[in-house]
């Protein structure tokens, strides 16, 4: 059977990215290894939109997380995570266990926050850094990150980025927004598979280093490293390869063109799922571009949806995580992906629901998706 991957991630892998990462093995400190790893450093700055340091690790995307606790976090420093599903809470988690005072602007799953709100809270109680996520993987909500940074820039704070699921596949001006950190991971937008981590780090971050105990990520002594191109330890010599080929598509496609892309890829799934007689839950906006979150319809366990177009059809989707597993389904369409892959998960879904027995339109979803991405204009 023909398997195809439609997660939040990871998502699907172009075969020249495969091909560079099946390559032989080469030695990190030797003349084949050190012009890719530059090669690597300098587009991902371009792919970061930032002149500062992009530090990359050998770790998933958790592990570029970690390292923004790790160097910024002091015992009992005062932080404000602003949180609206399981990857704000996995930021909690982490400043907690390092030992921070956290504050939490808490919004429902499938909230968008507001930048108003986030000021608020910053003129009742400071904080040293704002936790943010770009993209919810676990609702599909995509924040408005440029707002959220100028309210935190206003109080003083330090912004702080999760840009795992976005970072090239939505807009994420590093400089230009006044972002200090941002971090993100190979396997999403950035087409490769998992096992590389990279954070962005502002000269005002550096310049707030806390003193957590942290190595392996320690950003000092890992920016020192990568300016020699001295790997502080090895690197993931084949993925970062698999890296600087996948870096290579996405710029010369164009970070624009891309953005464009997903804006289309995203209109056109929720024009199918509407089609279908489903209610959104992730907001059906534009700004949506990552992943479609869709409730299952009455009746319908949607663990159940996600086992019958794996199994029918070798078609992997997600279901909803913490309280909404059983009650949402979700469907990527987060870099390596065009119309077509979303007419064919769309089509999965209308034919095991209707297996289920739930009451849906048959055969205009993919007509309407199909429509939808063809009618789409330029964002403004």
């Amino acid at each position: 059977m023909k398997r195809y991957l439609f997660t939040p991630g990871p998502t699907p892998v172009p075969p020249e990215v495969l091909a560079a990462v099946g390559a032989p093995v080469v030695h990190h400190r030797s003349p084949d290894f050190l012009p890719v790893y530059e090669r690597v450093l300098t587009r991902l700055r371009e792919v970061c939109r930032t002149e500062n340091d992009v530090l990359l690790f050998g770790a998933s995307g958790t592990g570029a997380f970690e390292s923004a606790v790790a160097n910024l976090v002091s015992p009992g420093d005062p932080h404000l995570v602003v949180s609206a599903g399981n990857f704000g809470e996995r930021w909690v988690s982490m400043l907690t266990a390092y030992g921070a005072e956290v504050d939490v602007l808490r919004y429902p799953w499938g909230a968008t926050p507001d930048a108003g709100d986030l000021r608020t809270r910053l003129g009742e109680r400071a904080a040293k850094a704002v936790w943010l996520v770009q993209s919810e993987t676990s609702t599909g909500v995509v924040a408005d990150v440029q707002a959220l940074a100028a309210a935190a820039k206003e109080a003083g704070a330090l912004v702080v980025v999760d840009a795992v699921s976005s970072l090239g596949a939505v807009p994420c001006e590093t400089d230009a927004w006044g972002l200090d950190v941002v971090v993100a991971g190979s396997q999403k937008a950035l087409m490769c598979p998992p096992g590389l981590g990279l954070a962005a780090v502002s000269e005002e971050a550096f310049a707030a280093l806390g003193s957590s105990p942290r190595f392996y990520f320690d950003w000092e002594r890992t920016r020192k490293a990568q300016r020699t191109l001295d790997a502080l330890f090895t690197p993931p010599v084949s993925l970062v390869a698999g890296l600087d080929v996948a870096l290579g598509l996405l710029l010369d496609e164009g970070l624009e063109a891309a953005f464009e892309r997903h804006v289309r890829l995203g209109r056109a799934a929720r024009a199918g799922v509407k089609a279908l007689g489903l209610d959104l839950f992730s907001p059906d906006e534009d700004r949506s571009a990552v992943v479609t979150a869709v409730r299952a319809p009455s009746g319908v366990d949607s663990g159940d949806v996600v086992k019958g177009v794996r199994d029918r059809f070798g078609i992997t989707i997600a279901n909803g995580q913490g309280e909404y597993k059983g009650k949402i389904f979700r469907l990527g369409h987060i870099g390596w992906f065009d119309v077509f892959d979303i007419t064919t998960q769309i089509a999965a879904v209308e034919l095991v629901l209707a297996d289920l027995g739930a009451d849906v339109e048959r055969g205009v979803a993919v007509t309407a998706a199909l429509e939808a991405f063809a009618a789409a204009p330029s964002p403004a």
